[in-house]
C-alpha cells in the first residue's frame, strides 16, 4: 500500500514520479542488465574469432530485442525468485536468461551469456543505460521546460521596472523580467553542459579490469577494440584503463551538474518567494485549497516551499553521491552498489522540486502597483546616479557628498531635487537628474533581456 511507503518519492508523490519507474526502478535495473547480457551475447557472435559463438541472423536479433522490450511485471519476480537462492543479483538475470533461450533457436549460444564478464560489467553499463535514456525521455525535457517557463517570464517582464535589494536593502532598481533573466543564463548553461558537454563512461574488461578471463579464452581477439566497439554501439564512450570497476567519475560530474541545476532553481524559489512576502506578486487562488488550517485568508507559497524542501534533500544525496562513488578500496569494494541504488532517488527529489517550481511559476501575478509604490517610496537609490554624474564631472568628494545626505536617511524625492538643483553641474546632467526617478534608473536591463 503506498499509505504504508517510507519514501514519499513511493507513497505521496507516487503518481507524479511515474515518469521515473520505468529507468531507476528494481525492475529497470533487471530489464537493463538482461539487455547488456543479450546484446554483449549478440557482440560476441559478431567476432570472427570466435567461432563457437554463431553470428545472429536477422530473426535472432529481433528475438533479443523482443525479450529486452516484452520485460515484464512477472520477469522481475522470476529474477527475484531465482535470487532467493543465488543470492547473488547478477547471477540471478544470467540463470534467467538462459531459461528464456533454452527453447529458442539461441540455445546454443547459452554458455556464452555474461561470458568472461564481472557483475559490474553489467552493472556499470546497465546504469549507463538507465541514466541517458531517463536523461533524454524525461530529465531533460523537464528541466528544457522549466528554463522555458522561466525565460518566458523575464521577457514578459522585462519592462517592469522593480526595486532591487542588495543586502535586504532598497538598492538600484532593476526589472523583473531582468532579475528573471539572471535566473534563465544560468540554468541555460547548465543544461548545455548535460546535454552536450556530459560524457558517459563504460567498462567491459573483467574480474579486475585486465581482460584476463577473455584473453585466456580467445587470446587472438582484440578484446579492447571489441569493447570500444560494443560500448559504442550502447552510446558511451569505452574506459579501457579502471579496475574490477568503472570509476564513476562521470556519475559525480552528472551528479555536480545537476545539483548545480537546483541550486540555482533553489535561489529561484527562494527569491520569489521573498517578492510574494513583499508582495511584488500575487498568487492565483484555487477553487476549494486551504491556505491555512486556522487562518482563512491566507495564499500560501507552498509550490516554492516544496520545491526548496526537495532541492535540499535531492542536493544532500547528490553531493553525497558525488564525494563516495569514485571511492572504492583497492580493486573494488561493493559500497558503490548500494549507493548507486540510490541515484535515482537522488534525481526524484530532483524532478518532484523542478515540478513543483514549474507549478509555483504558473501561479504568479504581477502586483504593478506594490512594485511602482516601492519604487516611488525609496527615491535615495537614486543618490548613485547623481553621485556618479558629481564625479562624471570632476567632484573628488561626489561619493561623500551623497553619502551624508542619504545614508539610513529616508528621503523624498523633493528633497533630492533640491540637492539636484544647487549643484555645480552642465545644464544637461542637472535636467537628466532633475527628471529622473527611480522607476526610470533601471539602466539597460530591458535590452539585456533581449
Amino acid at each position: 500500500m503506498k499509505l504504508l511507503s517510507l519514501s514519499p518519492l513511493d507513497g505521496r508523490y507516487a503518481k507524479k514520479l511515474d515518469p521515473l519507474r520505468d529507468y531507476f526502478s528494481e525492475f529497470a535495473l533487471m530489464k537493463y542488465r538482461c539487455a547488456v547480457e543479450l546484446r554483449y551475447l549478440a557482440a560476441l557472435g559478431e567476432e570472427n574469432k570466435i567461432p563457437q559463438v554463431k553470428k545472429f541472423n536477422t530473426a535472432e536479433k529481433k528475438l533479443i530485442e523482443r525479450i529486452i522490450a516484452d520485460f515484464s511485471e512477472q520477469d522481475a519476480k522470476e529474477i527475484k525468485k531465482i535470487e532467493q537462492t543465488t543470492n547473488h543479483d547478477v547471477k540471478a538475470v544470467e540463470y534467467f536468461l538462459q531459461k528464456k533461450l533454452a527453447k529458442s533457436s539461441l540455445k546454443s549460444r547459452i554458455p556464452f551469456i555474461h561470458f568472461a564478464l564481472t557483475s559490474e560489467d553489467v552493472n556499470n553499463l546497465a546504469y549507463a543505460m538507465m541514466t541517458r535514456e531517463a536523461g533524454l525521455k524525461v530529465l531533460l525535457p523537464e528541466i528544457k521546460k522549466i528554463h522555458s517557463e522561466i525565460l518566458r517570464r523575464a521577457k514578459a517582464w522585462k519592462k517592469i521596472p522593480m526595486l532591487a535589494r542588495t543586502h535586504g536593502q532598497a538598492a538600484t532598481p532593476t526589472t523583473l523580467g531582468k532579475e528573471f533573466f539572471v535566473f534563465s543564463e544560468r540554468l541555460k548553461r547548465k543544461i548545455y553542459m548535460l546535454e552536450k558537454e556530459q560524457k558517459i563512461f563504460g567498462k567491459l574488461s573483467g574480474a579486475t579490469g585486465t581482460f584476463a578471463a577473455h584473453s585466456i579464452a580467445f587470446p587472438d581477439v582484440d578484446w579492447t577494440k571489441f569493447t570500444i566497439k560494443f560500448v559504442k554501439s550502447l552510446g558511451f564512450i569505452a574506459n579501457l584503463t579502471t579496475t574490477q570497476i568503472e570509476p564513476h567519475d562521470w556519475n559525480a560530474e552528472l551528479c555536480d551538474t545537476v545539483r548545480g541545476m537546483n541550486n540555482i532553481l533553489l535561489d529561484l524559489a527562494r527569491d520569489t518567494w521573498s517578492y510574494i512576502s513583499l508582495d511584488y506578486f500575487k498568487l492565483e487562488k484555487k477553487a476549494g485549497e486551504v491556505g491555512s488550517s486556522t487562518m482563512p485568508h491566507k495564499v500560501n507559497p507552498i509550490d516554492f516551499e516544496n520545491a526548496e524542501g526537495n532541492f535540499g534533500i535531492a542536493n544532500a544525496l547528490l553531493t553525497f553521491l558525488s564525494e563516495k562513488l569514485p571511492i572504492s578500496r583497492l580493486q573494488r569494494d561493493l559500497t558503490d552498489s548500494t549507493v548507486l541504488r540510490n541515484f535515482g532517488v537522488a534525481l526524484g527529489h530532483s524532478y518532484l522540486g523542478w515540478q513543483s517550481l514549474g507549478k509555483g511559476l504558473a501561479k504568479l501575478r504581477v502586483n504593478k502597483i506594490k512594485l511602482l509604490a516601492d519604487l516611488h517610496d525609496n527615491p535615495e537609490v537614486l543618490a548613485e546616479a547623481i553621485q556618479t554624474i558629481l564625479r562624471k564631472n570632476g567632484d573628488p568628494s561626489a561619493y561623500e557628498k551623497l553619502k551624508y545626505l542619504t545614508r539610513g536617511e529616508k528621503l523624498t524625492l523633493e528633497k533630492i531635487r533640491i540637492f539636484v538643483g544647487k549643484l555645480n553641474i552642465p545644464t544637461a546632467d542637472k535636467k537628466r537628474l532633475l527628471e529622473l526617478t527611480p522607476d526610470k534608473y533601471v539602466g539597460i536591463a530591458e535590452k539585456l533581456v533581449g
